[in-house]
């Protein structure tokens, strides 16, 4: 192991286990045509701490991160999830102030989403510049998570400034779901289901916490745009993370994807984080849908959250960590 490979995985084991099991607090409100907080409440001070990334600015206040520590060409990427996040974050402080300035901030990541936005026979859509080795993936590639924070940005933006073109460019951004990652879309269409993939290729990789994420944009169009197609899709993608959750069971923990290449190790462990952020999704989803089997695995999962499973989880997930070298 390098020793920035051992800086890195240090603090993020430190903030991992230091981490709140309540991930998130969840919104009151995750209903309104009016889209005010988003369903987690992403607070911008604690992000700016380093609560998930190490946010750099440009000129115009848009975040940048750092490129994955496996990734050669070491260098600060514009990544949309996290540009998102960052966005979502402005929009809850401007909900407390209402202040023009962070109105202004905030319309600042609207139009980022609005003017890199790619649009031909796929829809709307966004690229991400850096590679991703694990998965063996080289070149820009889009996201049915991006997908979902340009949904849930574009759609806020279109609701405070009355802009059009924001609310076109949400629309056309329900499109690429209906296309198989291995076509350049966002969707591997299983046995179970259709599950949106965070990180899209020629094999299923189907990590799930940002499946979960991915379904928050195409609700956010349900309630804003009250689009039929995004609730087809959200629909059938919750029935198939419904299906697909005793898949993620590995009888003491959770898996963090479900990919089974032989490259790939099998399992690949949630770390500690990950697997509080899937109990905090599933409980918001069923407070969303009544749907009381996922607060059933919620706690199924949440009870696994102990230590004696924890240094079980992390012998295997060393032994993951080395298979992909990453340590």
């Amino acid at each position: 192991m390098t020793f920035n490979k051992l800086i890195f995985m240090s603090r993020k084991l430190l903030k991992d286990v230091s981490r709140d099991k309540d991930i998130y607090q969840l919104a009151d409100d995750l209903q309104s045509e009016e889209l005010g907080e988003y369903y987690f409440l992403i607070d911008e001070q604690e992000l700016l701490a380093g609560h998930s990334q190490n946010f750099h600015f440009d000129a115009a206040g848009v975040p940048l991160i750092p490129s994955y520590i496996d990734v050669a060409d070491s260098r600060l990427v514009y990544y949309p999830i996290s540009i998102g996040q960052y966005g979502l974050a402005i929009f809850h402080t401007w909900l407390k102030t209402k202040a023009e300035s962070d109105a202004q901030r905030f319309l600042h990541i609207v139009d980022w989403f609005y003017q890199q936005h790619l649009k031909d026979d796929k829809g709307v859509y966004w690229l991400t510049d850096v590679a991703k080795p694990e998965y063996r993936i080289t070149r820009p590639w889009p996201s049915a998570f991006s997908q979902s924070r340009g949904l849930s940005i574009l759609l806020r933006g279109w609701q405070m400034s009355g802009k059009e073109e924001y609310r076109r460019a949400a629309e056309g951004a329900l499109t690429i779901f209906d296309i198989a990652a291995r076509d350049g879309g966002v969707t591997t269409f299983t046995d179970l289901g259709p599950f949106y993939e965070e990180y899209p290729t020629v094999f299923p990789t189907m990590v799930l916490d940002g499946c979960l994420f991915s379904m928050c944009g195409l609700y956010d169009a349900v309630r804003a745009l009250h689009s039929a197609r995004a609730k087809a899709l959200f629909d059938a993608g919750l029935t198939a993370v419904r299906r697909w959750l005793p898949r993620y069971d590995l009888g003491y923990w959770m898996r963090y994807n479900f990919c089974r290449e032989p490259f790939y190790p099998d399992p690949d462990p949630a770390t500690i984080g990950y697997l509080r952020l899937v109990v905090t999704q599933l409980r918001m989803f069923a407070r969303l849908t009544g749907d009381q089997d996922l607060t059933s695995w919620a706690d199924h999962f949440a009870r696994y959250d102990r230590l004696r499973h924890i240094l079980k989880m992390y012998t295997v997930k060393y032994k993951a960590l080395k298979k992909m070298h990453r340590l």
